[in-house]
C-alpha cells in the first residue's frame, strides 16, 4: 500500500473550499486523472479515470463527512483499490490549508514502478494546485453540500 500526503494554502474561507470539494461531479475540472464522477446518492459516487493511459472505473463510499472540516472515503468495487481524506484547516478568515491523505494499492508494473518514483504523490501535487486556481480565481464555490456522514 502506498500513501501520499499532500498540502496546500488557498486563499478563501475554509467554508468556500470546504464547499467546493463536497460538489464531486466538479472534480474533472481540476483533478487531471479524473475524467467524470457521477454522485449516486449522499455516500455514493462512480468514477471514471485514466491513470497512465489506462482507462479504470471505480466506486467509493463516502465514510465521513464533517463540514468545514474533513471529507473521507473508499473505494468500494471496480478496479481501484484506495481511500483516502481531505481535511480543512482554518488559517485566517481567508485563507484556508488543505490536506490530502490518500492510500491505494498500485495495481500492474507500470502503477508499481510509478510509485517507486513518485508519480501518485506528483500528481497530487498537481492536482492540488489545480484545485488552488480553480478555487482562488472563482473566488466562490459551484455548490454545496453540509451534511454530516459519521464512520
Amino acid at each position: 500500500m502506498v500513501q501520499i500526503i499532500e498540502t496546500i494554502d488557498v486563499d478563501v474561507p475554509v467554508g468556500i473550499a470546504y464547499n467546493q470539494w463536497t460538489q464531486f461531479e466538479s472534480f474533472p475540472e481540476f483533478l487531471d486523472e479524473v475524467v467524470s464522477l457521477t454522485q449516486i446518492d449522499d455516500t455514493h459516487t462512480r468514477w471514471k479515470v485514466n491513470v497512465g493511459g489506462a482507462d479504470r472505473e471505480f466506486e467509493a463510499e463516502i465514510t465521513e463527512q464533517h463540514p468545514d472540516e474533513r471529507v473521507a472515503w473508499a473505494s468500494t468495487g471496480g478496479e481501484t483499490h484506495h481511500a483516502g481524506a481531505v481535511t480543512f484547516h482554518k488559517l485566517t478568515d481567508s485563507s484556508t490549508r488543505v490536506t490530502v491523505q490518500l492510500d491505494w494499492e498500485p495495481e500492474g508494473l507500470l502503477e508499481k514502478a510509478g510509485s517507486l518514483i513518485g508519480v501518485g504523490s506528483h500528481a497530487v501535487k498537481k492536482d492540488l494546485k489545480n484545485f488552488k486556481e480553480f478555487i482562488e480565481s472563482r473566488g466562490h464555490e459551484t455548490g454545496a453540500w453540509r451534511g454530516d456522514v459519521d464512520a
